[in-house]
């Protein structure tokens, strides 16, 4: 599939929600890609912070063998490159201060980037505090907006729109004790008009609804998938269900 965001922004237009399934390289499990291809899944998204095995290409090989669902890179380095991925998340961590992260890792994959064939989606990536540290908050020094400072969560996703960013994700974490609140994700989603992205401790198919119904365009689900291969026919089905309502 070519123009993944043009196909996300028709869907958040029309109010069909979508689901993207995680996967981390280090911990790759083909059965999730069979399971995948058996259930409704718009999206896999591929990446880790600290990947340690060099895995991500060898995963991005496998998958794209084993699979027509578009692969979309959701980067934690500018080692994670793939041409043979479909788009990639260009994130910026604008609820961090870590110059790196905000601009500096971008600026070393630029030309990489601007050389390949990969759709390249700006997104503004929001850390929320999910109930325990994270491996993105170790690995960029950052600190989360607390769950419960809403302006500020508001304010954030704004000031990404306004830059540019074409997409705002909103992170409480891979295996978060917690995942997002509904209420800051229904405040986020009045406050700007491009696709709102919710991941990070959505565990049942029941949270993916509720995330959904408050207002986010795309549920992301790695780690819950990793812990429960069914989550991912459960929540196909539940947001399939919401679809047609």
């Amino acid at each position: 599939m070519k123009e993944i965001f043009r196909y996300i922004l028709n869907c958040e237009q029309k109010g069909k929600k979508l689901f993207a399934v995680l996967i981390d390289p280090d911990k790759f499990n083909p059965e999730v890609i069979d399971e995948c291809n058996q259930s409704k899944v718009d999206f896999i998204f591929i990446g880790g912070s600290e990947l340690k095995n060099g895995s991500f290409h060898r995963c991005v090989n496998t998958i794209k063998k084993n699979t027509k669902i578009p692969l979309v890179i959701f980067p934690g380095s500018r080692e994670q490159i793939s041409e043979k991925a479909d788009a990639i998340l260009l994130l910026s961590l604008i609820s961090g201060r870590n110059p790196d992260y905000l601009i500096g890792e971008h600026i070393r994959a630029a030309k990489q980037l601007k050389k390949s064939k990969l759709e390249i989606i700006p997104t503004g990536y929001i850390l929320i505090g999910g109930g325990k540290n994270i491996s993105t908050q170790k690995i960029t020094h950052t600190s989360p907006i607390k769950n419960s400072d809403i302006n500020l969560a508001v304010s954030t996703s704004i000031a990404g729109e306004l830059l540019g960013m074409k997409m705002i994700y909103l992170e409480a974490g891979s295996g978060s004790k917690n995942s997002l609140s509904e209420k800051i994700i229904r405040n986020v989603e009045k406050n700007i008009s491009v696709p709102l992205i919710a991941g990070g401790g959505i565990n049942s198919a029941e949270k993916a609804k509720a995330l959904c119904k408050a207002g986010a365009d795309v549920i992301v689900v790695g780690n819950g998938i990793e812990k429960d291969i069914t989550l991912v026919k459960k929540i196909s089905h539940e947001l399939a269900r919401v679809n047609t309502n």
